[in-house]
């Protein structure tokens, strides 16, 4: 099965949706509670880094009976220096974004925490994509 969501960079008011969906769509495939959250949480944190830090983003899903693919692909600055931007804490968000409550700089970490296998990649000022891979089985991790 595949779905396909967009996301508007700077619309805090629908960051979310697209992690709220997916919740929806894993809870009546059965997939299961444990897997579900670890996927919808790493969705919800890449999603929202779209919205803090591009102008859009398209969000790609694909699963199948082994495992959930999502991939994101952005329109916007891009990551300069990706590991550093692995670093909890490290952020790059705007004091508007802070003053939200978000830019806290746990985005990406919490991305890897909860995915089985991340792939990020970017070019400055062309956008960033990522790869998160999440095994449906709760022992296939």
């Amino acid at each position: 099965m595949q779905y396909r969501f967009k996301i508007a960079g700077g619309d805090f008011s629908n960051a979310g949706t697209v992690a709220s969906s997916v919740k929806k769509i894993l809870r009546q495939l059965n997939i299961d509670h444990g897997v579900s959250k670890r996927i919808v949480i790493a969705l919800y944190e890449a999603e929202v880094n779209v919205v803090a830090h591009a102008y859009s983003g398209i969000v790609e899903i694909d699963i199948d009976n082994e495992k959930l693919r999502v991939t994101i692909t952005d329109q916007g600055p891009g990551i300069p220096d990706i590991p550093k931007a692995m670093e909890e804490g490290f952020s790059t968000a705007s004091p508007q974004v802070r003053e939200m409550g978000f830019g806290a700089g746990m985005g990406l970490s919490n991305i890897k925490r909860n995915c089985d296998i991340l792939n990020i990649t970017s070019e400055p000022g062309a956008g960033t994509n990522v790869e998160m891979i999440t095994y449906l089985k709760p022992d296939a991790r």
